[in-house]
């Protein structure tokens, strides 16, 4: 009978097949490699199907233990997610609220949703790293922090919840005496054009990113550990790249920079991207977090509306 599957019996399948092995799977679970393969036998006799063929070296899943498998994952980790907000209903309030934030967010909306939660909450301490590409998602991932901040859909973990808060944009720069930038008016430019011209990028601290580029044009790139190293290699005129718009938005008012004549980069060389609000869905969030995730949400809310009623041009609902 189904209703006689165990939460222990789909950890120790889930385990088993991610291991490769019913020893691995057991050292990974602290118990002898027999009652794994018991409680492995257990689960294949309540449901009536084989979830690995024996017959090799090492077990395999059968197809019917690859379908299996995704449904094992989901329920475990809604168990999981249960278990944390269980835990949260009954602690208090944290030491300390940690927070790693994608480069690509305006820091300074998050100061300002950290304010609100002092003001709160004035006895629990921050936190606070900025990190672009991966390395928000990872620092979710591996526990060094509570709540993370991510742009774009390129980060993604089964573990982790989302929240979406705003779009971002993101907009090809270049120094206005950069050639690309004395160029305006000249007509859009291919992207075999702009692979004339040095490249700023930004490089991933975290191996998410090992062996792809995101957003590379050319051959020729400089490639910085930080966005503000980004910024300041563009405005000198050593090459161009992509930016936040909320960081760059000064430089192109005032002339330093202009947007890189190309339809290759998005209309207007500026495209969109989805701020979240990311946590691990089996970390409870204490009273702290949940007022910063609140406040930043309506701050993040009152922006859009405020760019949306401005009327200004390729700038609405963003930050």
């Amino acid at each position: 009978m189904l209703d006689a599957l165990t939460l222990d019996q789909m950890r120790t399948f889930v385990t088993v097949a991610e291991s490769g092995s019913f020893r691995a799977g057991a050292g990974k679970l602290s118990r002898v490699q027999s009652a794994v393969s018991h409680a492995i036998a257990n689960l294949e006799a309540e449901l009536g199907v084989l979830l690995f063929d024996r017959s090799g070296h090492r077990p395999v899943l059968t197809p019917e233990g690859r379908a299996l498998l995704s449904n094992a994952r989901d329920i475990l980790l809604r168990v999981d997610a249960m278990r944390a907000r269980a835990r949260g209903l009954g602690e208090g309030i944290e030491l300390e609220l940690s927070l790693i934030v994608d480069t690509l967010f305006p820091i300074e909306t998050v100061g300002a949703a950290l304010k609100q939660m002092r003001g709160t909450y004035p006895n629990v301490s921050i936190r606070l790293a900025v990190s672009p590409l991966g390395g928000p998602l990872d620092g979710i991932v591996d526990r060094h922090f509570t709540l993370g901040i991510t742009v774009g859909e390129d980060f993604r973990d089964p573990a982790i919840a989302r929240k979406a808060l705003t779009a971002v944009e993101i907009v090809a720069v270049v120094a206005s005496h950069h050639p690309l930038g004395q160029r305006t008016g000249e007509g859009a430019l291919e992207n075999a054009a702009l692979a004339d011209h040095l490249q700023i990028v930004q490089s991933d601290p975290s191996e998410r990113t090992a062996g792809r580029d995101f957003g590379v044009i050319s051959p020729q790139t400089c490639r910085v550990s930080n966005q503000d190293a980004k910024h300041a290699m563009i405005l000198s005129g050593l090459g161009w790249g992509r930016l936040p718009l909320w960081q760059v938005e000064r430089d192109l008012g005032e002339g330093r920079l202009v947007r890189v004549p190309t339809a290759a980069l998005g209309r207007n060389s500026q495209v969109s991207a989805e701020a979240y609000l990311v946590h691990r869905i089996d970390e409870p969030l204490g009273p702290a977090a949940r007022v910063f995730g609140e406040a930043l949400t309506l701050l993040c809310s009152d922006a859009r509306n405020i760019r949306s009623s401005s009327g200004v041009p390729g700038s609405g609902n963003t930050l």
